[in-house]
């Protein structure tokens, strides 16, 4: 099929509606030491209001790249990005950021970190912030710790924090870098399920990085999976279609979950085959 025809397949497919998002033919290339290296090569997809979507694929092939990119911390080297039909410039307060490393600024307290999202909106008076700042605690589950310092917290506690911080400043795309990467297989199931009880409650369009198989399938409404580096659309999953919401985590164990978890888990090893054989030629 013809590239172009492709990637309009890729940015109009979604039955929830108009997109909230839409990355078209993104691009980067990055210079080092007079060598050119191509990190992200024609990278199309949308996403619609409250979809989860999961960019999966191996480490290193330039998932953080295309989170950055839509982020305005990097510069397409081609490519489009709009956020409701409109183009991005740079960073916004319509798209919030959270990462793998805890963020949290160490001299405030978990409300003071999470009213410090709130700074971003030009739609709430200073008189709301406290109730703001109570309900966003309370959504992340950490209303015993409002008054807490970071380090007296977990690393998944820690991460709730960021979360909600992101969450506070009202973004219309929340952008996820691997955040439960460091944690604890446990507590990253934890995580997990949190996640989507927010994301139920609030509504956000969330596009979500990681190289877990199981994460991505548990998480998203569809995932896209992506070719070693230089980062390229391999194939679009989508889950909803088969694991309607809410999801729980005995759903883990069905035949459907499983048939899907090995269905990706061909993809990802048909592209890394792929790639070996690249490589040697």
């Amino acid at each position: 099929m013809d590239r172009k025809v492709t990637e309009m397949a890729l940015v109009n497919q979604t039955a929830l509606g108009q997109p909230k998002l839409v990355a078209s033919g993104l691009r980067k290339v990055f210079s080092r030491d007079g060598l050119s290296i191509i990190a992200v090569e024609e990278f199309s997809f949308s996403v619609a209001p409250n979809e989860f979507v999961v960019i999966l694929g191996p480490s290193g092939c330039g998932k953080t790249t295309i989170l950055r990119m839509i982020a305005g911390l990097e510069v397409a080297t081609g490519g489009e990005i709009m956020v409701d039909g409109a183009p991005i410039d740079g960073p916004g307060p319509d798209r919030g950021m959270v990462f793998q490393s805890y963020t949290s600024f160490p001299w405030m307290t978990v409300k003071q970190n999470v009213m410090f999202g709130l700074r971003f909106r030009r739609d709430l008076p200073r008189t709301e912030w406290d109730a703001q700042g109570n309900y966003y605690v309370e959504l992340v589950g950490l209303k015993e710790f409002a008054n807490a310092y970071p380090k007296h917290l977990s690393g998944g506690m820690r991460q709730r924090v960021a979360i909600a911080r992101t969450l506070a400043a009202n973004p219309e795309v929340l952008l996820m870098d691997e955040p439960f990467g460091a944690l604890d297989s446990q507590t990253r199931g934890l995580m997990q399920e949190e996640l989507l009880n927010i994301q139920d409650q609030h509504h956000t369009a969330v596009v979500f990085v990681t190289h877990d198989v199981e994460e991505a399938i548990f998480l998203a409404d569809r995932v896209i999976v992506s070719t070693a580096r230089p980062a390229r659309v391999h194939q679009v999953v989508d889950v909803a279609g088969t694991l309607p919401r809410p999801r729980d985590p005995t759903l883990k164990f069905s035949r459907e979950f499983t048939d899907l978890k090995a269905r990706v888990h061909a993809l990802i090893h048909s592209e890394a085959i792929a790639a070996q054989w690249d490589s040697r030629t």
